[in-house]
């Protein structure tokens, strides 16, 4: 079985920066898998990505060197089997509140004893070989999601469910919960952050956060070891809107110089 880029990244010490995928496009994929990201999600929570799709997708990612990551819709059997069936090396799970829910997430990861995951890695022995099997378990991660104020009361049992080596904050539903308004720069966001990795750092967990570029250098000041800093329709959307802007007002110009 091939090694784990992220996992390596993560394991050394070294600060991740991932890209994420929610439209449902190979192109969009193959853009994101080439551009040396540590790692790449596909988010099928929130995205618009089906398993037809996320298969494929996955497929363009073993192109590049980035571990391919999938955020499951829930914390189900069958969705995070699905995901590592197709290839996927490591599963975001998000709404994780409590340690019975990241054990019960993290056995869906593990075939027995360890856990309750069922052998059929359709794709994945494909890709990552016939010894998928003997290193599974070193080499594929779950990624709970810390995002609510239930989640932060409980956060030293959650860390402390042995194999889990990372966590994954997501801002907007942990904002919602603290009672701020999603997208919102508020001090009491900053606060749950900063909390949240001194727990990391009290269990040996790095911290995990969907961010952006321009939050990125705040983020690891805050203490986080792997943050997304690109996303494909939020690239898109502005970009868009960039390029738009900047031809009405280059168009305007040279509409007056002609008159």
């Amino acid at each position: 079985m091939r090694p784990n880029p992220w996992l390596t990244c993560i394991r050394e010490g070294n600060l991740a920066l991932g890209g994420w995928l929610s439209n449902p496009s190979t192109i969009n994929a193959e853009i994101m898998g080439g551009a040396g990201f540590e790692y790449v999600a596909i988010d099928t929570q929130h995205g618009a990505v089906d398993y037809s799709t996320m298969l494929t997708m996955l497929q363009v990612l073993a192109i590049g060197d980035s571990t391919p990551i999938v955020r499951v819709p829930s914390n189900d059997s069958g969705h995070i089997g699905k995901a590592l069936d197709a290839g996927a090396r490591a599963v975001i799970v998000p709404m994780v509140n409590d340690r019975a829910a990241c054990e019960q997430a993290l056995a869906y990861t593990r075939y027995a004893p360890e856990g309750e995951r069922s052998f059929g890695p359709t794709r994945a022995v494909l890709v990552e070989g016939d010894d998928y099997f003997d290193y599974a378990a070193d080499q594929i991660s779950l990624i709970p999601m810390i995002e609510t104020v239930e989640a932060m009361r409980n956060i030293d049992d959650i860390l402390s469910v042995p194999g889990i080596e990372a966590i994954y904050v997501g801002p907007n539903d942990l904002s919602i919960s603290l009672g701020i308004k999603p997208n919102t720069n508020d001090p009491r966001l900053d606060e749950a952050m900063v909390e949240i990795v001194a727990g990391c750092r009290r269990h040996g967990v790095v911290p995990g956060v969907h961010a952006s570029a321009a939050l990125c250098a705040k983020r690891v000041e805050q203490g986080f070891g792997m943050v997304t800093v690109s996303a494909d329709i939020v690239a898109l959307r502005a970009h868009v809107r960039q390029d738009l802007s900047t031809a009405r007002g280059t168009a305007a110009e040279a509409i007056e110089s002609t008159y």
